[in-house]
């Protein structure tokens, strides 16, 4: 289910940067890229907040999340500063993810990094909470979720790529988690959970649109909700399209996929009239599907399973991660994934 979030999330950013959505005065690209980010956004804080309240051993927590994010970003940022250059600041800036907070140092490029900064600084934020707290320090992500809200409505900000402007997404679904893992189905926390999907979900698809205002500002919420309904019942015509073998797979390459699909959107790819620049994209998604897939299993793949190799014994649980398309599971998992299965 899972898999299939992630996957939508990664077909929307692509949507968004590199075709044409419906008539251009509709202006649809822009929404199309804050809904899949919202999602994206979503699962991760999701899954790293099951993590740590599964285990709160930081260091593997961390050295599990460089190793996933680390050697593609890096490799990414080397060969393309190298090739197109950039300023000294900038390397430093981007290689330490924090180029997407003021004075802002992302370069045209890179600049879908801005992502990444604020994934890295939320894993080392909320690493240090817990580090100091353990696992009761995860209570205070509803309460930092909903600081972080008020001050986007306070400072009137819809979307913002600075992280404490944006990192509400990220909490709201750590918030999920919490939801998830610490309450029986008839507690009140999972009221929302309850509610029919559809509506729901087109209040979500609204608010990723600068013109519907207000509902921008509860779009971390909604985007929760979207997602934990289906985590916690089927949906009639999403589970089993989220399910299906063709969103696992473009899950498994959606990290590697994001990271190259920008380099695509400059050079010859992109270059002429609007019309060659358009029947140039079948070749972009080929080019970036292909490297993708070779960076994810055999780049990628090779360093997370040696790292959880090496971390293995320090952990306990179930370890989703996300966008390695990869679950250790114990037998109460398997059990429980079977008996979905057959549901």
């Amino acid at each position: 289910m899972l898999d299939g979030w992630r996957a939508l999330s990664i077909l929307l950013v692509l949507s968004a940067h590199m075709l044409p959505l419906g008539p251009k005065r509709w202006e649809l690209n822009e929404p199309a890229g804050v809904l899949g980010m919202a999602v994206f956004f979503c699962l991760s804080g999701f899954l790293i907040v099951r993590m740590l309240l599964r285990d709160a051993t930081i260091s593997t927590f961390l050295i599990r999340r460089f190793a996933r994010i680390l050697p593609l970003a890096w490799t990414a940022l080397a060969l393309g500063f190298a090739i197109y250059g950039a300023s000294g600041a900038a390397w430093v800036a981007n290689f330490l993810f924090y180029a997407n907070l003021p004075p802002f140092m992302l370069e045209p490029r890179t600049s879908h990094f801005w992502s990444l900064d604020v994934e890295l600084q939320f894993y080392i934020g909320i690493a240090l909470a817990v580090l100091l707290g353990r696992s009761r320090a995860l209570w205070l992500v509803p309460v930092a979720t909903l600081a972080v809200t008020l001050l986007r409505i306070q400072t009137g900000t819809l979307t913002s790529i600075v992280t404490w402007l944006r990192v509400d997404e990220i909490l709201a679904g750590g918030c999920l988690a919490i939801v998830i893992h610490c309450t029986r189905d008839g507690a009140f926390a999972r009221a929302p959970l309850r509610l029919p999907f559809w509506p729901i979900a087109f209040l979500f698809v609204l608010s990723s649109d600068a013109r519907f205002l207000a509902l921008d500002y509860i779009r971390p919420y909604l985007a929760a909700i979207t997602v934990g309904v289906t985590i916690v019942r089927p949906v009639s015509g999403v589970t089993r399209l989220l399910q299906s073998r063709i969103m696992a797979y473009v899950a498994s390459v959606s990290y590697a996929v994001y990271i190259i699909h920008h380099f695509t959107i400059f050079g010859w790819l992109s270059s002429g009239p609007t019309m060659m620049r358009y029947a140039k994209r079948p070749l972009a998604f080929a080019v970036t599907f292909g490297l993708a897939h070779l960076s994810t299993f055999y780049f990628e793949r090779p360093i997370t399973n040696w790292v959880h190799r090496l971390t293995r014994p320090k952990c306990r649980g179930t370890d989703l991660e996300p966008g390695s398309g990869q679950i250790d599971e114990t037998p109460t998992d398997q059990n429980a994934r079977s008996a979905a299965a057959k549901q």
